[in-house]
């Protein structure tokens, strides 16, 4: 993830009432995500799914292949990472995330995201610290 170094891998405590804004970068150019469901620290807060809170908004229009990148500017950064891709006829596929980013989809079309990240503790096997979803939609032209 794009942002100032540490991870959750040298983790303290997760600060705030709620996770960091993450935005995504296209071609330059910062787009705010919506943040979706998560847990922070002692409280946990579900949403509408990606497709239902995005309804009305105007999609980030991008270029087909064109590279998407994950930026949150919060220390520790999160350690585990997963970007679901939905289509409007409801097909849902993951995707393969690769230095905090993924390429834009080679068809035309207009693509809704959920973007999952965890704050998984170093040490202790499946213990998580906190998890956030940030939701974004672009149109492939």
């Amino acid at each position: 993830m794009a942002g100032c170094g540490q991870d959750a891998s040298t983790a303290g405590v997760l600060t705030g009432q709620e996770p960091p804004k993450a935005d995504i970068r296209v071609d330059g150019q910062l787009h705010e995500t919506k943040l979706g469901s998560y847990c922070w620290t002692a409280r946990c807060v579900d949403t509408i799914g990606a497709d239902e809170q995005l309804k009305g908004e105007e999609p980030v229009k991008v270029s087909h292949g064109a590279k998407v990148e994950f930026v949150m500017d919060y220390k520790p950064l999160p350690n585990k990472f997963n970007v679901l891709q939905m289509k409007e006829d409801g097909k849902h596929t993951e995707l393969h995330v690769a230095d905090h980013s993924f390429q834009a989809p080679i068809e035309k079309g207009v693509y809704y995201y959920s973007f999952g990240v965890w704050w998984m503790d170093s040490t202790r096997e499946n213990v998580v610290h906190g998890d956030a979803f940030y939701h974004f939609v672009l149109e492939v032209a």
